[in-house]
């Protein structure tokens, strides 16, 4: 079969196929898993914070199993050198004068590839990963190859500090947290855990590399005419609250919005899609402020999609309950900041706009006593900005 039907059938099965299997697998990783199913699709890289031992390096090869995908793997280091990642110099071609690579079994040659503590890179390879993760060509010397990656994750428990590392992190659209689970749910992981130690993988691929290439072409023929409009709003709010977001940055976006309608069999993008740009933070203290923002938008949208038949993603609707640690480490952010700027005008309307958002999400903040603490520090704020609350 080919064509928008064929289409709409393997978004279908590569979400009931691969991510459903992979969510019954690991344990308490639904978010990560979503997201990764969506920077695969929309053929965009993903960045994943978190510490050691949250199963980041096995989703990726569980992943890369399902689609019987070649997977590359490495951990950066201060001292990593071009030829780890991307193979050494081929000795015999050497002999002969030329600079030629061999790259068997490495980056250049992978569908699925992950590279833990990113932002180890040293400016021996940036250069080259930055073209890698950009253009998806591998240039060393003359040499000029295209990448068949599909996609790029790359982890770590720390954000950038400085330009050239935060141009390496820019590279990356989308951001996601992957912590430890909840204590409750840590029976769940013992032995979901277990049955992964002892080998209770995947029987069969599910889904193959090619009709993941099949999803990359469909995303030229997305209909954004329904949620457009309100993409154009949406990115105005973000830039106005203090979320930077270039226009080339904003033209990306598209991609994994039309990919969350796609793994939801539909090759219309529906204003519930925009929830993927919840997760384009730089920092941490953006996470609250752009699920406020954007869930402000994306609950316009009906429950079973903006038209009969058209089915949300399920993701749209999940992540809505405020963090209340997160809203008070942006509180305290705000208080920093406010002893910072003084009287300038235009930092403390910014700083007005970020704390109304966060006030609104106070109510939904479960726990009385939580809301309560939450809604007294944004009161002494209103006060030191000058407003009532």
């Amino acid at each position: 079969m080919s064509g928008p039907g064929a289409g709409r059938d393997l978004g279908r099965r590569l979400t009931d196929g691969v991510l459903a299997p992979m969510k019954e697998a690991f344990v308490g990783k639904d978010e990560v898993i979503d997201l990764l199913g969506i920077s695969l699709v929309a053929g965009e890289n993903l960045f994943v914070l978190g510490p050691p031992g949250t199963a980041k390096s096995a989703l990726v090869h569980d992943l890369g199993r399902r689609l019987e995908g070649r997977t590359f793997e490495y951990l950066l280091t201060r001292f990593t050198e071009p030829g780890e990642i991307f193979g050494p110099f081929d000795i015999r071609r050497l002999r002969e004068g030329e600079l030629v690579t061999n790259t068997e079994g490495m980056l250049p040659e992978a569908d699925l590839v992950f590279l833990d503590e990113l932002l180890n890179a040293n400016s021996a390879i940036l250069n080259s990963l930055l073209t890698a993760l950009n253009e998806r060509v591998f240039r060393r010397g003359r040499e000029t190859r295209p990448l068949p990656s599909l996609l790029v994750v790359g982890a770590g428990n720390r954000l950038p500090e400085d330009d050239a590392l935060g141009a390496l992190f820019d590279r990356f659209l989308l951001r996601v947290r992957c912590d430890n689970v909840p204590p409750e749910r840590l029976g769940e992981v013992l032995e979901a855990g277990w049955r992964l130690e002892m080998g209770a993988g995947p029987a069969r691929p599910a889904f193959s590399v090619e009709d993941v290439r099949k999803l990359h072409a469909l995303l030229a023929v997305a209909d954004f005419s329904r949620v457009r409009p309100a993409m154009v709003e949406l990115v105005h709010r973000l830039r106005h609250a203090g979320i930077a977001i270039s226009d080339r940055r904003a033209v990306k976006l598209q991609r994994p919005v039309a990919a969350s309608a796609l793994l939801c069999g539909r090759l219309e993008a529906l204003i519930s899609d925009l929830w993927v740009l919840r997760h384009i933070w730089d920092a941490e203290e953006q996470v609250e402020v752009l699920s406020g923002v954007v869930n402000s938008v994306v609950e316009k949208a009906p429950a079973s999609g903006e038209a009969s038949g058209r089915e949300a993603h399920p993701r749209a609707r999940q992540g809505d309950r405020p963090d209340p640690e997160a809203i008070a480490r942006d509180l305290e952010a705000i208080a920093r900041r406010l002893g910072e700027v003084g009287d300038a005008a235009a930092e403390r309307s910014y700083l007005e706009d970020r704390l109304g958002v966060l006030a609104a999400r106070i109510q939904w903040v479960e726990g009385d006593e939580a809301r309560s603490f939450l809604q007294e520090r944004v009161n002494e704020l209103w006060a030191r900005l000058g407003r009532k609350a």
